[in-house]
């Protein structure tokens, strides 16, 4: 197997490296969803609720099944899982190709899809590499969540622009191909579970015993054993109330971003590049809250992200033609994936490793709720209203409501982070 020397790149790098990759490749069919929804609502005739139900039911049934993802990869590992997920990724994709009536699509993109990219993909490489690192957790986390925000700046341009080419079938089938071809060999080749599969404690230090125990690092106040124990805790509210709105705000944007945008006089193509602009942004935000949050703490720049995109929804509807669509993207793009390296980070740190994939998994699930309701709310209302105005409105008021809960988590209380004494490992 892999080995390395005492003076190499820590193997934590090559998974962080790996994860981002497969982030950036797999993430095609949500961020690009939006792409499709106008040209498979023109040759089909559905309406804007209609094809947003199949966008809401993924994001619910990727957040129902996270937790149950979580206790597979707490129990297995992650690398069996996202190998079997990506598999399964590629396959649905390309059989998105033959849609022909919305009840495919909602069986393939909001279940098959939804599952899929719950075992393999995003997720799953947070998790992970929240094994491998301590110290520099937010930093590490924070590379994989710029993989997927590379992926958007990537992949929604050229979706725009290959579906005039060769039509919405193809350009499904492309993007399963990429899984398939891509991040597929790269998980099989490069993904371990743990950093003690190379003798190793997180953070590359060397362990005596050849296993990484952990011991090395502070047990915090909440740590627990046992992963419901954590529901007994105010933080862990806070930190599911968050990623709820977090959900909220974040979904509706996916979906309804580039309909919003065309609808009100922007070509296809430019209203393609406002969300690409937006996701390179996402890269420099995620980074800047991953390296401040490993040195000046989780919870206030947590509070500061939501506020700074509540602001970015204000602009979005008061600010005329291009200074709101782009003005959105810009502000809302620095603040866009920085809540995951902050919100994983805070989560392990003050509830430990031991059920990081099932503690991720549950916060991911007030993601995904949050997330469904408000896509299908925001369709609902655009058919009603002829306007995103109202959903799009309280997207904003909600993060003010994210924004003050996050300043109020008593990070140094119960972070692991401001421990000074480890918990002795003998019995």
């Amino acid at each position: 197997m892999f080995r390395q020397s005492k003076d190499g790149i820590y193997y934590g790098w090559l998974i962080v490296a790996a994860g981002t990759f497969i982030a950036m490749v797999s993430v095609g069919p949500f961020s690009g969803f939006g792409v499709f929804v106008l040209p498979m609502s023109e040759e089909f005739g559905w309406s804007r609720s209609a094809i947003s139900l199949a966008a809401s039911v993924a994001a619910l049934v990727g957040g129902f099944s996270q937790p149950f993802m979580g206790r597979i990869f707490d129990k297995v590992g992650g690398r069996r899982l996202m190998l079997c997920g990506l598999l399964s990724l590629g396959a649905a994709n390309i059989l998105l190709a033959f849609t022909n009536h919305i009840v495919h699509l909602v069986l393939v993109f909001g279940v098959i899809v939804a599952l899929s990219e719950s075992a393999g993909a995003f997720n799953t490489s947070v998790a992970l590499v929240a094994r491998w690192f301590h110290r520099r957790r937010a930093t590490a986390v924070a590379l994989i969540s710029s993989g997927a925000s590379l992926g958007g700046l990537i992949l929604v341009p050229f979706i725009a622009f290959v579906i005039p080419l060769v039509g919405w079938r193809t350009t499904w089938a492309i993007l399963g191909l990429f899984i398939l071809c891509l991040a597929l060999p790269v998980a099989f080749f490069v993904i371990r579970n743990d950093p003690s599969e190379m003798g190793r404690l997180p953070d590359g230090e060397e362990s005596p015993s050849g296993q990484a125990t952990g011991a090395s690092i502070s047990r915090g106040p909440l740590e627990v054993d046992h992963w419901m124990k954590a529901f007994t805790s105010i933080p862990f509210w806070q930190l599911l109330g968050g990623y709820f709105v977090c959900g909220v705000s974040t979904s509706m944007i996916s979906t309804h971003y580039v309909p919003y945008a065309i609808e009100k006089g922007f070509s296809p193509s430019l209203a393609a590049t406002a969300f690409g602009l937006m996701s390179a942004l996402n890269v420099a935000g995620a980074l800047l809250a991953g390296v401040l949050g490993d040195r000046v703490g989780r919870k206030n720049l947590l509070g500061l992200v939501y506020l700074m995109r509540g602001m970015g929804y204000v602009v979005l509807l008061t600010a005329p033609g291009l200074w709101g669509l782009f003005g959105f993207a810009v502000i809302s793009g620095f603040s866009w994936i920085a809540t995951v390296p902050l919100t994983t980070s805070l989560t392990a740190e003050v509830y430990g490793l031991k059920n990081i994939g099932t503690l991720n998994g549950v916060t991911f699930t007030a993601h995904q709720i949050g997330g469904a309701l408000a896509i299908q709310f925001s369709g609902m209302m655009r058919d009603l209203t002829g306007a995103y105005t109202i959903p799009f409105a309280l997207g904003g008021l909600c993060l003010l409501f994210a924004s003050v809960v996050s300043f109020s988590i008593q990070e140094k209380r119960y972070s692991s982070r401001y421990v000074s004494v480890p918990e002795p490992t003998s019995s």
